[in-house]
């Protein structure tokens, strides 16, 4: 049965952001943001420690170092620029781990970042290999870069579905600048029916195929624990 992941981690200095208390409640894994699209060391302290003591799985969420654009901003970057921020952040994660008794569980690229390594593979080798250094897997998206590096290089794969942004004809994340809430029962439907008949409606109406082993939630929309919630009851109750 697939499993509920989570970006949490990322409020900044005196501005809270997310859902982060209220998501830990529904969620295994949480992907944890280390300071470079957002977060902070106190952020990365509180949200490891919360979730360490509930007993989720933590993993790292690097992003491109743009605070001001979210991480949702494009960047050019070379490959070897590409491994050392994934490295650099994954490292400063890892400490407040350490100090929490806690493994690190995954890594999951954010935003633009995600978007780059889907499509780039040369890019995404970048990040398999720092995945492959701390012998842990890569979230992503199915039938991407992603998938294909990771099977090249010899790194766990897990695949994501998303259920509160949309999807191109292609099978692309159409990402949103501004969260927006999501309908809860239509994200609980989106993951029953990806799981009874393997399809996934995209925003021309079009059905997919996608291949999946774990589910997002957003933290930042304003009702992502209802969404988070009614994801978690459908896939209990399938």
């Amino acid at each position: 049965m697939p499993i509920v992941n989570s970006d949490l981690g990322e409020s900044l200095g005196l501005h809270s952001f997310g859902n982060d208390l209220a998501l830990l409640d529904s969620v295994d894994a949480v992907n944890v943001a280390c300071g470079f699209h957002a977060g902070d060391p106190d952020t990365m302290a509180d949200t490891v420690a919360a979730a360490h003591a509930k007993g989720i799985m933590i993993g790292s969420h690097p992003g491109l170092p743009d605070l001001v654009g979210f991480g949702r901003r494009e960047m050019k970057l070379t490959p070897a620029e590409v491994e050392h921020i994934i490295l650099y952040q994954v490292g400063a994660l890892s400490a407040f781990l350490k100090r929490e008794g806690a493994p690190l569980s995954h890594i999951k690229p954010h935003g633009s970042l995600y978007g780059m390594l889907a499509r780039d593979s040369e890019l995404m080798r970048s990040a398999a290999r720092v995945a492959r250094l701390f012998e842990v897997p890569i979230y992503g998206l199915a039938g991407t870069a992603h998938q294909s590096v990771c099977a090249e290089l010899d790194v766990p794969f897990v695949a994501e579905l998303y259920v509160d942004l949309n999807y191109g004809p292609g099978g692309e994340l159409l990402i949103q600048r501004r969260p927006e809430p999501t309908d809860p029962s239509r994200a609980a439907e989106r993951v029953t029916r990806a799981l009874r008949d393997g399809h996934v409606e995209a925003a021309d109406g079009s059905l997919l195929t996608i291949d999946f082993d774990s589910v997002c939630v957003h933290s930042d929309a304003p009702n992502s624990p209802d969404v988070a919630a009614a994801v978690r009851h459908a896939l209990n109750t399938l």
